[in-house]
This record gives structure tokens, sequence and C-alpha cells, in this order.
């Protein structure tokens, strides 16, 4: 079984190098206290949050190139049949009123190449698929190598202003979104204006951005934005309590969502559908994303997520043709090759 590289702790978060690791804690509240730290929310499971004692501008990658995977040597957690079988649960579940939209993804894994460098793989993301929210932390004693090309906004806070941008909505153009887009996106929408409400003052609460469209490497999506002020004496720990797991990748209402969540899915998420990012302790800000477009070493295997969300308006076909054109960009990337122009007739092949 292969192992990743044993090289020395480090972060790239935002536009920031970190390194010089001072200590590991599980405890959300040290995000209060001093320092700045990378942090790593998964799924399920316990949080990481590493302070660092060296803090720089992030710098071009120096060290060996990313090593590349095989593209034939992906499966998948749930193959085409299984998928659309999911999806074909969760509209009946919204038919009898169970739940309105479920979150339903599958996990890539293929063995990991001698020698893996998770730092030398996020270089290779920086350049063959940028995103806004991208992240790199490599903690071998805690068992942490991951890259994330995501380009969502999780949870980010200055002071006691905080907010999220969820992304519901996914086409190949900003042209093709469909009616279960939109419809997806106003959904969480709600879901996240009530899990701020939770831990913000009173009539705080704004959607300054309603169904935006951004356009990122190879597809488009719609984005929103909601807003809030902390009530005075809550922190990080409380503000990720109320919201966490992100509401764009469980679905609503969201206990009901996490209940099928885990009956159809096969695979642990891990690291994929949490948050990564940073928080500067001693400024009180901090950003972090949602974990997707995201990579991880686990068992001796390079997994990746991909997923979307599920409504009634929802084709079996088309939301698996969704999770393909979210994972082929970044499967290219991973195989260590130049990334061509996407086609209309370029598959992933995971299986």
């Amino acid at each position: 079984m292969s192992r990743p590289s044993s090289a020395p702790p480090l972060a790239v978060v935002g536009d920031r190098l970190l390194t010089g690791l001072r200590d590991v804690t599980s405890d959300l509240a040290a995000l209060d206290g001093s320092g700045y730290w990378a942090v790593v929310l998964p799924f399920a499971g316990g949080p990481v949050c590493a302070r660092f004692e060296h803090v720089g501008p992030a710098r071009p990658w120096r060290g060996r190139p990313w090593v590349g995977v095989d593209p034939a040597s992906w499966r998948s957690s749930l193959d085409e049949a299984a998928f659309k079988a999911g999806v074909t649960a969760i509209r009946a579940a919204i038919g009898r009123g169970d739940v309105y939209q479920v979150n339903l993804t599958r996990v890539l894994a293929a063995p990991l190449p001698p020698g893996a460098n998770v730092a030398a793989l996020g270089a290779a993301l920086a350049d063959g698929n940028p995103a806004p929210f991208s992240a790199v932390v490599r903690i071998p004693s805690h068992g942490i190598h991951v890259a994330s090309a995501s380009p969502e906004r999780f949870l980010e806070r200055d002071g006691d202003r905080v907010w999220s941008s969820p992304i519901k909505g996914t086409a190949a153009t900003r042209d093709a979104f469909l009616p279960k887009d939109r419809a997806e996106n106003v959904m969480i929408v709600d879901l996240v204006r009530n899990d701020l409400g939770r831990v913000c003052e009173w009539g705080s609460i704004d959607v300054p951005a309603l169904c935006a469209v951004e356009e990122h490497p190879g597809l488009a999506h719609l984005v929103s934005t909601v807003e809030g002020r902390l009530r005075p004496g809550l922190g990080w720990a409380d503000a990720v309590a109320a919201t966490f797991p992100p509401g764009s990748v469980t679905g609503a209402p969201k206990v009901a969502a996490l209940e099928h969540i885990a009956a159809l899915e096969r695979a642990d998420r891990q690291v994929y559908c949490g948050a990564v990012g940073w928080v500067d302790a001693d400024r009180r800000c901090g950003s972090l994303n949602v974990a997707i477009r995201t990579f991880w070493f686990a068992d001796g295997e390079i997994r990746f997520g991909t997923g979307g969300g599920i409504t009634w308006d929802s084709d079996p076909d088309g939301e698996w043709e969704e999770t393909e054109l979210k994972a082929r960009r970044l499967l290219r990337v991973a195989a260590g090759s130049e990334v061509p122009p996407l086609t209309a007739t370029d598959h992933t092949g995971a299986r």
C-alpha cells in the first residue's frame, strides 16, 4: 500500500502559506483565542484546528511536480445504476412529503501513487482548476492530506459579521440552467437563513445576492449570499454548531436529508462536503469553504467526491451527468497531464 510523502506540516489557505506547526486541537473555541489557524472540518468526525507559527504569502510550488493518477484506476462508491436508483428513491421520498431536497453524492477512489505529495497536487489544481476557496492542508501526524479546489464559501467572518454563499444549480454553460436549479438554490437559501438566524441578532439576516450566475472552469453555478451579525458573546464554535454541515451539501430539511444520505450513500464522505479554510483569531476573521472539488488521501488511496442536489424535478440521467461534469476536469488535473478543452462527449469513466 502506497503511503503519502512524509514532508512536514503546512497549509496554503487563502493567499497565505502557513508553516511551523505549533499545536493541533479539536476545540473550535480555540479559534476565538490567538494565532493563525488552518481548519479542517470533516463531514462526519472531529474538527482539526492547526495553529502555525509562520504566516507568509503563498508562493509558487518549488517541489517535484504532482505524480499523477492513472485515469483508468478510479472506481465509484455508487455506479451509474445505483446512483440513478438513489435519485429515484429520493424523488419518491419527496412525493411522500418526507423531505424537499437531498444532496446525493458518490466517492471516487484510486490507488495512491508512490510518494504522493498533496502540496504538489494542490499546485496542479491551482494551475489546472483555479478556485476562489482553494486550500491545501498537510498534517501527517493527524492523517490530514487535503487539496481543495472549492468554488464555494461555507462560512466567512469579519468581526461580528458572518456570511455564507451556497451554490445550488450547476450547468455546462451560463445559459443552460433549468427551473429546478433555481428551485434548489432558493430552498437552500431558506435553510441557511434559518441556520444563521440561530446565532445572529434578530433582524440582521439579509440576502444581498440571490441566484447570481458564476462561471468556473468547465461549468457555471447559481450562487446566493446570506449574511447576518453574530449575537454578543458568540464565536466560531457557536456559528459552526448552528450551520454545519453546510446546507448546500445536505438538503432540506437538514435532519431528514441527512437520514436519507446515510441510507443511500455507500461510502463515508470523510473530508468531502465538510469545510476547509483559515482563521486569524487575533483579527477575528476567517473563511471556511465547502469541501467540494476536493481530493484527500486515506488508507493508501486518493479520493474525490462528486454529487448534486435532488429535487422532485430531478431526472436520474441528468443528475448522473451532473456528477460527471463536476468531476471530469478535476480528474484530468489529477492525472498529471495538461488539461485540454472540454468536449460534450467527454466522460470521467469512473465507475
